[in-house]
């Protein structure tokens, strides 16, 4: 985990440093070549991204110093606060101390968890994940921008919006010029350091690749920040060209760890083929952002446990979970929506099984479901939230699920109520810098 402020290199060990913030130390990999000791940095995505002049690093540390304890005092005071166990049954009491002392969960502990339903359980559930979440990550949470540059797509995918299948859809595609202004401006204007670049699956994966190839290019010659790329299944060769051109984060769900249900969904597509792209963007060094969708038709609790498993061993950096909200111009428009409990479960979940390492997103589409979601996932283990800074006018277009949160808010309006709600509970984001 990294901050949106510089940090002082304490330690090189290969392509690796040691980062300090205020006397935290923080791990991250290391391409820029001459870094030495003493050495201020922006370090994002678990990599080091620019070197900082050591005076610019000294005055932005000085208007952040006071400012940083007194979140970690409020976050640690809120995180440790009433965790009661007061009508809790034995068994998840001792799950859950089993998590607090340093043990493990398996399969049917977390199947229990997921099961439970009385108030007063589900309170300790949450409280119990928040604990865990500050004692071994403190209080840092990551704000990513994301860019939809384009809605076409070759998938017809049983419940997405931007599908092949819904021919009703004005469809866009940004210009190169354009994709990366967007960027820049999310640099320049409002602080990002890392950024997520999304569309749908290309038909003409090469001729896509080109086009990706020179917006990375165009964003990081311009300055550097974190890039993650969001493009469904490009093809191992187009991995490995995306990571040259300097892209190192990868999201990819996978969506359902159930092989046949997977099919269903995707016409023509196979769970195998899209774990071999996860795979390999491991292999080639990406950070990997992956997850499930919750409440897909069809899909049981085991389902979801093995979900959650899965993405543990898949070595994921970010844990990216959120419901099943079918388009309304989908096959599957009339299936049930989970409830707001089961997806809050499952973030409680995720941290239980990776309370050291996760970073856990609060997605959109459980702010769609929930309009407290953000407040709620935060408090329930999760450290992650994304920032939409697509225009408005491709962003009404990018109409994945219906009626999404944040869809007519501008950018500004994001990052104000954003940082307002971290404020109010302790969080800093690690992902946002000085504006």
């Amino acid at each position: 985990m990294c901050y949106a402020i510089p940090g002082r290199i304490e330690a090189i060990e290969g392509n690796r440093v040691i980062v300090d913030y205020f006397g935290e130390k923080k791990e991250a990999i290391n391409e820029l070549e001459g870094l030495k000791i003493g050495d201020y940095i922006y370090a994002q995505g678990g990599y080091v991204i620019e070197k900082v002049p050591s005076d610019y690093a000294l005055s932005v540390l000085d208007l952040w110093k006071e400012s940083f304890f007194n979140l970690q005092k409020l976050d640690m005071s809120l995180s440790a606060s009433s965790i009661s166990k007061d009508g809790v049954d034995r068994r998840l009491i001792s799950i859950l101390d089993r998590l607090i002392y340093g043990g493990t969960v398996n399969r049917q502990d977390i199947a229990y968890i997921l099961e439970v339903s009385d108030e007063k359980s589900l309170d300790y559930i949450y409280k119990t994940a928040n604990f865990l979440r500050q004692k071994h990550l403190k209080n840092s949470c990551c704000v990513h921008g994301i860019i939809e540059i384009t809605n076409h797509c070759s998938c017809g995918c049983a419940y997405c919006g931007i599908s092949s299948m819904n021919q009703g859809l004005k469809r866009y595609r940004m210009s190169v010029e354009e994709a990366v202004k967007i960027a820049t401006d999310a640099i320049d204007r409002y602080g990002f350091k890392a950024l997520v670049l999304q569309s749908g699956e290309p038909a003409d994966k090469d001729e896509f690749i080109e086009y990706c190839e020179a917006i990375i290019q165009g964003i990081r010659a311009h300055k550097p920040v974190f890039l993650c790329i969001s493009f469904g299944e490009i093809g191992l060769r187009g991995l490995e060209r995306l990571y040259k051109a300097g892209a190192r984060g990868m999201l990819m769900r996978f969506e359902t760890s159930n092989e046949g249900l997977y099919s269903r969904l995707h016409p023509n597509k196979t769970l195998a083929s899209r774990l071999e792209h996860i795979r390999y963007a491991t292999e080639l060094g990406y950070l990997v952002f992956t997850g499930a969708l919750i409440g897909l038709p069809g899909q049981t609790l085991d389902d979801i446990v093995e979900d959650i498993f899965l993405v543990r061993e898949l070595n994921a950096e970010m844990y990216s979970f959120g419901p099943f909200i079918p388009h309304r111009a989908s096959t599957l428009s009339d299936a049930n929506l989970p409830d707001s409990d089961m997806v809050l479960k499952v973030l409680a979940a995720l941290r239980f099984v990776d309370y050291e390492n996760a970073r856990i997103l609060v997605t959109t589409a459980f702010e769609t479901l929930d309009p407290e979601a953000r407040k709620k996932g935060l408090l329930a283990g999760a450290n992650s939230v994304m920032l939409n800074i697509t225009p408005l006018e491709y962003r009404r277009l990018y109409d994945i699920y219906p009626d999404r949160a944040w869809r007519e808010a501008g950018i500004e309006e994001q990052i104000d109520k954003t940082i307002a709600l971290l404020q109010s509970l302790g969080r800093a984001p690690t992902d946002l810098g000085v504006r």
